[in-house]
């Protein structure tokens, strides 16, 4: 169990590096992305008005995402959310995130679209697991939601749904 959560840690680590240094730390992984010198950072658009292609490791990844944290808002919008609760949701997040990673085959530019929402989503997650004292859990919790629908607006998704926020 200590071995999968250094590994989970590690390639969770290893992703954060790659969406805040680039081709650099992503490289090492195995994708080659090329950034030019003083290039904008990326940033969500569609692929020329089209939502982009997803592979079947992505698809899965974010749909195991999207129905963790959706059994989980009742409890979030109830306050009654517990800290092992977030801890475990979490740790699902992290290691559908490493997955999600570590099996990248899309196109360059989907990918960098595909790195703003993970960003998201690794803040949202690291806020929802108590490692931002400044804001509450449940915030993280909403960014992460936040980063599914971005998701669901830019990839496509046959049958994809984000979680509602509504009460």
């Amino acid at each position: 169990m200590q071995r999968k959560t250094f590994l989970t840690s590690g390639a969770i680590l290893l992703a954060t590096a790659a969406l805040t240094f680039g081709a650099g730390a992503y490289a090492a992984q195995g994708h080659a992305h090329e950034h030019a010198p003083g290039a904008q950072a990326p940033v969500l658009k569609l692929n020329a008005g089209k939502k982009w292609a997803s592979d079947e490791p992505l698809r899965q990844g974010m749909t195991r995402i999207r129905d963790a944290v959706e059994a989980r808002l009742p409890a979030v919008h109830r306050g009654q959310l517990g800290t092992a609760q977030y801890a475990a949701l979490g740790s699902e997040i992290d290691a559908q995130i490493a997955g999600i990673v570590s099996h990248c085959k899309l196109e360059p530019a989907a990918d960098e679209v595909l790195h703003v929402i993970l960003a998201e989503m690794i803040e949202g997650n690291e806020t929802l697991q108590g490692k931002n004292a400044k804001a509450r859990r449940s915030a993280g919790v909403v960014k992460v939601v936040h980063a599914l629908t971005q998701y669901g607006k830019h990839f496509e998704h046959p049958g994809w749904k984000s979680p509602s926020l509504d009460h």
